[in-house]
């Protein structure tokens, strides 16, 4: 409701700007500024009527806390522990990530290589390479 009013209030006063009829013509600096005043005016009013309403429902809640308190007190129940876990993390949608920039990239592989058992599995595949060429070198199909 107060929003409402805010609006209202602050739309009568862009149609007063509005409404204006100058007479010389160089009034349309005067009509600009006017009407950034009155925009300022109405985010003004609306961030005010927003305020107005958290600190309404902030109030609203203690005493809805105080009065939960008051019955859990009566009947000697504890209150419940609020667990907040970490829900699992989803895997993002690949098509909307964000792209990676070549330092980032270049980091990522840095450390790849500076991982131990990432160097050991490349020690060993080139080994393995190296073997697999000599036995091919030395066995022929006929």
């Amino acid at each position: 409701m107060a929003a409402f009013v805010a609006k209202q209030m602050v739309g009568n006063k862009l149609n007063a700007v509005k409404g204006a009829v100058g007479g010389d013509g160089g009034d349309d600096e005067n009509d600009k500024e006017k009407e950034e005043e009155a925009e300022r005016e109405r985010q003004e009013a609306i961030r005010e009527a927003e305020e107005r309403r958290k600190e309404k429902h902030r109030k609203m809640e203690e005493e809805r806390e105080k009065m939960r308190q008051e019955i859990r007190d009566k009947y000697n129940i504890k209150k419940k522990e609020e667990i907040v876990e970490q829900a699992p993390q989803e895997e993002p949608n690949p098509l909307m990530r964000k792209k990676k920039t070549p330092e980032e990239l270049a980091a990522e592989a840095e450390q790849e290589d500076l991982d131990d058992f990432t160097k050991l599995k490349n020690s060993i595949e080139t080994q393995v390479n190296e073997i697999k060429t000599q036995i091919e070198g030395k066995c022929s199909l006929q």
